[in-house]
């Protein structure tokens, strides 16, 4: 055990890597057999590895969670801010625009809505805590719009661990209500079509929140939903910690 340790320790990237596959592929498990996909896998994944992190952190007394642990110290890296943006350019490069465009200009529109609209929701939630800072509240806002703006913004703008661990949380807040409200609203908003879900995944934005729900009320709908919810990622970190921080920081 105790060379096995020290392997796993030397390893630390490779231990990183193995650990986080295999606790994705326990929540996409999980997922599938108590919610049956409602709640997505990636919204299990992200939960359970905030709890690892909270534990991490009481065993070893440190404030970067398992990263602490020597055998895991690997996931600091791996979760670090390079590896996370290499994530986000890729998504961004993968994207068509010309898909964006079978949307219309209401497609359009609805990313750019939805991205503001998150954002002032989660800005006056900051602020009614007691959030005076423009860096910490424009962080918390965007971590409304999605959990990975929220990091990328707070980074942007230098923002505390605590912080930035707080855009993480309301990201998957809402990440979560998205995939359990979509099946309950889908009948009432007309939702049933290609068109109204491009439009819908432009307003919510979270692309697994929009993917487990829309997965939960036509399979067929997942695509068209999905398809606008990855730009708004992209427009989100682009507005949040330009446009969006130079008008709280005038307000604040």
């Amino acid at each position: 055990m105790e060379l096995l340790t020290l392997l796993l320790a030397k390893q630390a990237l490779i231990t990183a890597f193995l650990l986080i596959g295999a606790v994705t592929a326990f929540s996409y498990w999980l997922s599938a057999k108590l919610s049956r996909g409602v709640i997505h896998g990636s919204a299990v994944a992200i939960a359970l590895g905030l709890l690892l992190a909270y534990l991490g952190g009481l065993y070893s007394g440190g404030s970067k969670g398992l990263a602490d642990i020597a055998v895991f110290s690997g996931v600091a890296f791996m979760g670090g801010a390079m590896l996370r943006d290499f994530a986000i350019v890729a998504t961004a490069f993968g994207a068509d625009t010309r898909a964006l465009k079978q949307a219309g200009w209401a497609g359009a529109l609805s990313v750019v809505i939805g991205v503001v609209l998150s954002f002032v929701v989660g800005a006056l939630v900051a602020v009614a805590f007691g959030y005076t800072d423009a860096v910490a509240i424009t962080t918390i806002g965007a971590g409304a719009a999605t959990y990975i703006v929220g990091p990328v913004t707070g980074t942007a703008l230098g923002a505390s661990s605590e912080v930035i661990a707080l855009s993480v949380g309301a990201g998957l807040v809402k990440s979560v209500l998205v995939m359990i409200g979509t099946p309950l609203v889908a009948k009432s908003i007309g939702l049933n079509n290609p068109y109204s879900a491009m439009v819908y995944g432009g307003l919510m934005g979270t692309t697994s929140g929009v993917a487990g729900g829309l997965a939960a009320t036509d399979p067929k709908l997942v695509p068209y939903g999905a398809m606008t919810a990855t730009f708004y990622t992209g427009v989100g970190c682009l507005l949040a910690p330009s446009v969006l921080f130079f008008i709280v920081r005038a307000i604040a």
